[in-house]
């Protein structure tokens, strides 16, 4: 039987919000940008046929759109994930990461460690750039040794992971995902 892939963009306090799944799990999110259509193109440039569905995983939007309302949200619960795409060494590494409490750290080398290889900090990096549930998996949440952000591939970079770091310490600050192309802030509804 095939697996039906469905997605849902919907609005966030920070721009608009895409995710993607099947019935087993969610598979592929996009963080906020100010334009839907951006988002919906980057959910979906390789997942043809994917249908819409407003009501998708309608418990994981809930949970998205209150995390970037300021609530301390855990997405273990309630926003199930599907990793079974990826290789063993990547479903680890990002089921680690996701253990990474809201507001907290780690560093690629203790994640490494973690796993039982203290040297694959850069393997560590890698497999998290290949994350396809940003957010969700808060690969944000991981840093390099020194105190500095290291990579972040998601559209907006390393300055909406230190945008999501300081949300998460009650430091909210407008993120640059939420600005139209004049650099006028929107609200993302």
């Amino acid at each position: 039987m095939r697996k039906t892939t469905k997605y849902a963009v919907f609005s966030t306090r920070w721009g608009y919000f895409g995710i993607a799944g099947t019935h087993e799990g969610l598979i592929r999110t996009h963080l906020p940008a100010a334009d839907a259509g951006r988002v919906r193109s980057g959910l979906l440039h390789d997942l043809p046929g994917a249908e819409p569905d407003k009501d998708l995983f309608s418990r994981a939007q809930q949970l998205i759109r209150a995390y970037f309302e300021g609530d301390r949200i855990d997405f273990s619960d309630g926003a199930p994930v599907q990793l079974g795409q990826l290789s063993g060494f990547t479903a680890s590494v990002l089921t680690a990461c996701r253990r990474i409490g809201f507001g907290r750290t780690t560093t690629y080398s203790k994640l490494a460690e973690s796993l039982g290889r203290p040297n694959a900090a850069r393997a560590v990096g890698n497999a998290l750039a290949a994350n396809p549930l940003p957010l969700i998996i808060p690969c944000h949440r991981v840093i390099r040794g020194d105190g500095e952000m290291g990579g972040f591939s998601a559209p907006g970079g390393t300055i909406l992971k230190s945008r999501l770091l300081l949300h998460e310490r009650g430091r909210p600050e407008q993120p640059e995902a939420a600005r139209d192309e004049s650099g006028r802030a929107t609200s993302g509804r």
